[in-house]
C-alpha cells in the first residue's frame, strides 16, 4: 500500500453539513425501501425480507450511489432504484453472514439476527430472494435512463457480488480463519472483494446512470476502492475498541475465531494511520469535480471517523 501525504481538510468541506445531508438521504432511502417491499404471499418470506431490510443502518451504499449520480449531473430519482437494490444486496450479505455456518451471530443492528427470528431455512431464502429482487428492481423501476446505461449497472453490481467480488472475498475470508500466516496481501484481497467491491459498485453505478465520462468513472472508481479498504480497516478497529451496544452486534468476534485483521498484522495505531492515508488518497481523486464533490468528500471523512 503506497503511503500518501496527508493534507488538511479544506475550509469549504468543513462547511458542508454532513449530519443534515445524511439524515435527509437516509429518510428518503428508508421511505423508498419501505415502498419497494410490500408483504405478499408467502407472507413469512416477505416478513423476513422486510425485517432485515428495514432494520436501520447507515444506508451508506445507497447514499454513495445517489451522491455520485448527482455529482455528474444525474438526479436522485434516476439513482434511487439502484440505490435500493444495493441495500437489498447488502442486507442479503448480512443475513447470510450471520448464519451459523458463517459467523453465527445472534444480533445485528441491535436486533436479533434474521435466522434467530425466522429460522435458518427462511433466512437463507430471504437472502436469496433479496438478491434476485435487487436486479428486478433496477431493471423494472429505473426511469429516465437509457437502457444502454442501465445494462452496465446490472453488470457492475453482478460482478461486485459474485465470485469476482463479495462471495469470492467471503470464501477467502473463511479459508483464512485460524491461520497465523495470513499476509497483508491476502487480507487486502479478502476485503477489496468482500467489502470494497460493493462499495465501489455503489459509487460507480450511480455515475454510470448519469452518463459519466470514462475519466470521471476512473477517478470515482479509485475513490471508491480507497474508501472501501478504509471502511474495512475501521471495521477491524471497531471490533476491538467498540462495545456490543455501539456496534449493534457482538464485538471481539474476530479475535475469538483467530481471524486475520489489519490490527492483528499492523497494530491499532498503524491501522488508523493507514485508514487515514487511504481516505486522503480517495479525496485526492475528487479534485477534478471541485466543490460539487463535497458530499463524497465528507462521506470519506465519515468512514474513517465513525464509531459504529
Amino acid at each position: 500500500m503506497k503511503p500518501v501525504q496527508l493534507q488538511p481538510t479544506s475550509l469549504k468541506s468543513t462547511l458542508f453539513d454532513l449530519a443534515t445531508y445524511l439524515r435527509q438521504r437516509q429518510e428518503l432511502v428508508e421511505a423508498a425501501l419501505d415502498t419497494s417491499m410490500p408483504i405478499l404471499y408467502p407472507e413469512k418470506l416477505y416478513e423476513a425480507m422486510r425485517y432485515s431490510l428495514l432494520a436501520g443502518g447507515k444506508r451508506l451504499r445507497p447514499i454513495l450511489c445517489i451522491a455520485s449520480c448527482e455529482l455528474v449531473g444525474g438526479t436522485l430519482e434516476m439513482a434511487m432504484p439502484t440505490a435500493c437494490a444495493l441495500e437489498m444486496i447488502h442486507t442479503m450479505s448480512l443475513i447470510h453472514d450471520d448464519l451459523p455456518a458463517m459467523d453465527n451471530d445472534d444480533y445485528r443492528r441491535g436486533k436479533l439476527t434474521n435466522h434467530k427470528v425466522f429460522g435458518e431455512r427462511i433466512a437463507i431464502l430471504a437472502g436469496d430472494a433479496l438478491w434476485a429482487y435487487a436486479f428486478e428492481w433496477i431493471a423494472s423501476q429505473t426511469q429516465g435512463v437509457p437502457a444502454e446505461q442501465i445494462l452496465p449497472v446490472v453488470a457492475q453490481v453482478g460482478r461486485a457480488i459474485g465470485a469476482a467480488g463479495l462471495v469470492g472475498g467471503q470464501v477467502a475470508d473463511l479459508e483464512a480463519e485460524g491461520k497465523t500466516d495470513t499476509s497483508v496481501e491476502a487480507l487486502h484481497f479478502i476485503h477489496t472483494h468482500k467489502t470494497g467491491a460493493l462499495l465501489e459498485a455503489s459509487v460507480v453505478s450511480g455515475a454510470i446512470l448519469a452518463a459519466a465520462s470514462e475519466i470521471q468513472l476512473e477517478h470515482l472508481s479509485r475513490y471508491a476502492q480507497n474508501i472501501g479498504l478504509a471502511f474495512q480497516i475501521m471495521d477491524d478497529i471497531l471490533d476491538i475498541t467498540a462495545t456490543d451496544q455501539e456496534l449493534g452486534k457482538t464485538a471481539g468476534k474476530d479475535l475469538k475465531v483467530q481471524k486475520a485483521t489489519y490490527p492483528s498484522l499492523w497494530g491499532l495505531e498503524e491501522s488508523r494511520y493507514q485508514a487515514k492515508q487511504l481516505i486522503t488518497a480517495a479525496k485526492d481523486e475528487l479534485e477534478l469535480f471541485g466543490d460539487q464533490a463535497l458530499p463524497l468528500l465528507s462521506l470519506a471523512d465519515f468512514i474513517v471517523n465513525r464509531r459504529s
